[in-house]
């Protein structure tokens, strides 16, 4: 998988604060992940930046609605210049087709995923929602309709990295949040592993957010976890 396989989310209020972390890393040790939160209070203009600057931007959407006006969205973020971007699987899968057809057909062809399940949830809100079988067998039953629909991979946790990996192969991609070093805060997120295990259960990209953000030098942090799982 191409370097650099961490993906630092820009989990901040406003493109003045994301701006000045920015400026702190470069596109050798990091890709960037632009969440609602950021794109709400910046908007386009901010990511065309970043993707200006030589970074590669995660759009991180997850867009859920009907499948003509997510094929639009999705082809607004490919005119951005993304990297890659996300609709949520549980949109179904003549949405995901749909997203999938408007991505080929731009100029600009990001890599186009698909959420499971948020990496916050337990198996306590799963129930709550009518997700009785447990997380592990509906992120591949989502999985599954993600690759069936010919998306390029999934957001998931790396608690199921090991299982999709076998499933679907090596060539679907898998992105996973909840990366957490040796003695950080899980924070929000209930399935954590660190960046060493989720790369040897299978993951390709890491999400990695406040362990490198709220760093007092984000830097050395992704240096050394990217000497990290470069040996593993």
């Amino acid at each position: 998988m191409a370097e650099p396989r961490i993906i630092v989310a820009l989990d901040f209020a406003d493109a003045g604060m994301a701006q000045a972390f920015v400026q702190r890393v470069t596109p050798a040790q990091c890709r960037l992940k632009v969440g609602m939160e950021l794109f709400t209070a910046a908007g386009p203009d901010l990511v065309r930046q970043l993707v200006a600057r030589g970074f590669d931007v995660f759009l991180d959407l997850k867009y859920h609605d009907i499948p003509s006006t997510v094929a639009r969205a999705c082809a607004q973020a490919a005119g951005l210049g993304v990297w890659m971007l996300n609709v949520h699987a549980l949109g179904g899968k003549r949405m995901l087709m749909a997203a999938r057809e408007a991505i080929e057909s731009s100029k600009h062809r990001p890599l186009l995923i698909g959420v499971t399940l948020l990496t916050s949830h337990g198996e306590d809100e799963l129930a709550e929602l009518g997700l009785e079988r447990g997380a592990e067998r509906q992120v591949a039953r989502l999985a599954g309709l993600v690759h069936d629909a010919g998306l390029n991979g999934v957001v998931c946790s790396p608690a199921e990295a090991a299982l999709l990996r076998r499933r679907f192969g090596g060539e679907f991609v898998l992105v996973t949040p909840g990366i957490r070093k040796t003695g950080d805060a899980a924070d929000d997120q209930r399935r954590t592993r660190t960046p060493v295990e989720a790369v040897a259960e299978g993951a390709d990209y890491l999400v990695i957010g406040r362990p490198v953000t709220r760093a007092p030098d984000p830097a050395a942090v992704l240096d050394g976890i990217n000497r990290e799982i470069r040996t593993h």
